[in-house]
């Protein structure tokens, strides 16, 4: 795991000579990313930085950049690709001579051998840039699920290349000027979809696709394609007790493929099914107790520690927690630097420490992340199925908002009567502004109203919500419960989750693995029949039956209760101040394109208890610090 940079010119009017100091100050950003050593390279057009974090093959000969044989590829490689022993057995028979024990090595051969399809004989997350000596052109590739990032800014003679935002900015030349459109977008999601980004002239390469340029041809210019896609038909026609042996088999493998390193290695431990079977797997597969690690509240409504410390007893691990308490909010400023545009999910804070305490035992951390995507587990799924059904049925508006006056408001966002007013508040709407309102922040008559008249005319209004639509209009045939999978697959989970872990592990040298997120597993669920992981009101059902006796019952039965963060009562106490500095001064940063009326009303029926609005204040602070962290302009 590392952070990799490079500047490619196309013009002799602007020669390499003149990058090589920028491209060491962008690998000195992503320092923590890399602190075990850095590394350059140049030829005449191209030059390549590298920050290693050594896991596999620690000597010199792992160092990158890497070239092959004769020095005509070179590369520079963000992750791991766990199947790389495998590949270069097989390489090896091809003729291919290696120097090293290291997977990166693999990569230049199976280029070599391959060309651009050798992507689709990785197993593993990645980001890594090849450039070709001979052709002037750069390939980049990042892996099926966007768990390592690639951003990039191409001002049609050089293009530059991160792992961090932070790093492609640090080059003063590129203007900070955010994108009107990305900010639509993160007040709605609370996160920047690919391949837009927060800066106007930065972008994402998205998941699952391949980037190229011909340096040296005419007219040069990125190109982008798709080299993989999840598809969910046809269905599996295996039986739901063969699909259960096949599942434990994939995943058991998934582990075990995750579990080789050469530096030492420990798992995240939330006392959810998923990171809970993870740990049962590794358990099985080691020879040693495996170290465990878990994070914590003092708030027993947001304090999961009991349930990991049940599976940590079960598999006899070496367990580790961590309290989180509101002082942790210190970090802020620094987790705005490492995400580099503003990120709404205040899960980061707690994940950021759990990845603190990780790293001070161990150098990668298995995770859970991905089990409630592949296997149907978020209420959503089957809100947005009863909503589908509610909304055939003549009369169901009428009776819904009959239902919704009889129901006192409970503004605590865990309780049961909470929930059913925020599905009673969308059953009607349409699919796109259901799911918008279930794991949105700001919906499209908030932000009509909260936007300024200059602003409003920068953005289309309708754009995060046809977005949803066109994810799902990609693969016809879906029930409302695998549309709602889909967007998930597509947004939430690249954007949100995956992001949050990157970030929070990277920023402590930590590298972070996700079984659960194996491309072979994800086809594999995809394609089984809904019922067989959605049963009712049962979620994630093969999944628990297929590893019910690595779980004890209390654990296999209990609801889902998710990362959360007891933020809302800390704005109105420790962070009460923070908030009122940051978002209802005059000077506020977002105050250029938002109305200060209506943050100030958002922040004082917060404060007054007549309203939950704790996740729309974490969106607007994120935003403001972002906004003061890298003196983002709000016009061009």
């Amino acid at each position: 795991m590392c952070g990799i940079a490079g500047i490619v010119t196309t013009s002799q009017d602007r020669p390499i000579s003149g990058y090589h100091d920028i491209l060491r100050r962008m690998c000195g950003i992503m320092a923590h990313r890399g602190p075990d050593g850095e590394g350059f390279w140049s030829d005449d057009q191209a030059v390549l930085g590298h920050r290693r974090l050594a896991i596999i093959d620690l000597t010199e000969s792992g160092r990158q950049p890497m070239t092959n044989e004769d020095g005509t590829l070179w590369i520079t490689f963000n992750g791991e690709i766990y199947n790389f022993q495998e590949l270069r057995d097989e390489l090896i028979a091809h003729g291919h001579v290696f120097r090293s024990q290291c997977d990166t090595e693999a990569i230049l051969h199976a280029y070599e051998q391959w060309g651009e399809d050798c992507v689709n004989r990785f197993r593993g997350m990645f980001a890594f840039a090849i450039w070709d000596t001979r052709a002037k052109r750069l390939i980049a590739i990042r892996d099926r699920r966007g768990k390592k990032p690639f951003f990039y800014h191409w001002d049609g003679k050089v293009f530059r290349f991160a792992s961090e935002l932070a790093s492609i900015v640090e080059d003063r030349s590129i203007p900070r000027t955010m994108d009107a459109q990305a900010m639509d977008y993160y007040l709605t999601w609370g996160y920047v979809p690919a391949p837009q980004t927060a800066f106007e002239a930065v972008k994402k390469l998205l998941p699952g696709h391949v980037l190229t340029l011909d340096a040296g041809s005419p007219a040069p210019e990125p190109k982008t394609r798709r080299y993989w896609n999840l598809e969910y038909l046809p269905k599996s026609r295996l039986s739901f007790d063969d699909a259960k042996d096949q599942l434990r088999e994939i995943l058991t493998e998934a582990v075990r493929v995750r579990m080789i390193s050469d530096v030492p290695l420990g798992a995240f431990l939330s006392g959810g099914i998923d990171s809970s079977i993870v740990v049962g797997i590794m358990a099985g597969l080691s020879d040693k107790p495996v170290r465990t690690f878990s994070i914590g509240f003092q708030d027993a409504a947001y304090n999961e520690l009991a349930h990991a410390r049940r599976i940590a007893d079960k598999w006899s691990t070496d367990h580790n927690e961590f309290i989180v308490e509101p002082d942790a909010m210190s970090i802020l400023p620094m987790l705005v630097r490492h995400y580099g545009e503003p990120y709404a999910d205040s899960s980061a804070v707690p994940t950021y420490y759990v990845s603190q305490i990780t790293r001070q035992k161990v150098t990668v951390a298995l995770n859970g992340d991905g089990g409630d995507e592949c296997f149907l587990g978020y209420q959503r799924y089957l809100a947005n199925q009863v909503s589908e059904t509610i909304q055939k049925i003549p009369g169901a508006g009428l009776g819904i908002r009959i239902l919704r006056g009889m129901l006192p408001v409970d503004i605590e966002s865990k309780s049961t009567l909470s929930r059913m007013n925020r599905f009673l508040k969308v059953a009607m709407l349409p699919e796109a502004d259901r799911y918008a309102h279930w794991i949105g922040y700001f919906g499209e008559a908030d932000r009509r109203s909260m936007y300024r008249a200059d602003f409003s005319q920068r953005v289309n209004l309708r754009e995060p919500l046809e977005w949803y639509d066109r994810l799902v209009a990609a693969q016809p045939g879906l029930s409302a419960v695998e549309r709602a999978n889909l967007a998930d697959y597509h947004g939430y989970l690249p954007y949100d989750l995956l992001v949050k872990v990157d970030i929070a592990t990277m920023a402590n040298s930590l590298e972070s693995r996700s079984p659960l997120l194996d491309h072979k597993l994800l086809e594999f669920a995809a394609r089984l029949p809904q019922n067989y992981k959605l049963r009712g009101r049962k979620f994630k059902w093969i999944l628990r039956q297929a590893f019910a006796d690595m779980l004890p019952p209390e654990n296999v039965n209990r609801q889902k209760s998710g990362f959360g963060v007891p933020i809302g009562s800390w704005i109105r106490e420790s962070m009460k101040s923070m908030v009122n500095e940051h978002l209802l001064s005059d000077s506020a940063c977002i105050r250029q394109y938002l109305d200060g009326k209506m943050i100030d009303r958002i922040v004082r029926k917060h404060m007054d208890l007549e309203a939950n609005n704790t996740f729309r204040i974490w969106n607007l602070l994120m935003l403001e610090m972002w906004h003061q962290e890298f003196g983002v302009s709000s016009h061009s």
